[in-house]
């Protein structure tokens, strides 16, 4: 049995189970609804967004591909991951589940992300001025 086979039979058991308990929620379908939900807005809005902005970026030039890619990649994971507390409807019934400034904090990272990524192909540049002034 190959590679593929065990990959793909531990996949099928993943989904199984993951429907099993799925299935074992009290309001299934709202759960349901909720996946289905984030594979449209993935694939109706962040998928084509981001496909936009890397054949934006792979326009500039084959110097600059990598390294804005990259940034790309951790802006996008980090927004995931910040967006349901970002989007939560009103406050919480506790605050301190929720105690962050979250907005605040991924304007923050964001920032870093573009600050670092302008660094490196600004460092990138002029090293590659001075090799050619050599």
């Amino acid at each position: 049995m190959g590679y593929r086979h065990v990959t793909g039979a531990f996949g099928l058991m993943c989904a199984a189970w993951g429907g099993w308990l799925l299935l074992q929620q009290p309001e299934p379908w709202r759960i349901a609804v909720w996946l289905g939900g984030a594979v449209v807005v993935h694939d109706g809005l962040v998928a084509p967004l981001v496909m936009a902005i890397a054949a934006l970026i792979a326009a500039v030039g084959p110097r600059l591909r990598g390294v804005p890619r990259g940034a790309l990649i951790v802006a996008g994971s980090l927004t995931a991951i910040v967006l349901p507390p970002l989007l939560r409807p009103g406050g919480v019934a506790n605050p301190t589940v929720l105690p962050l400034d979250y907005l605040h904090n991924w304007l923050l990272a964001m920032a870093a992300i573009v600050l670092l990524t302008l660094v490196h192909a600004g460092v990138r540049a002029l090293l590659r001025r001075a090799g050619r002034r050599a």
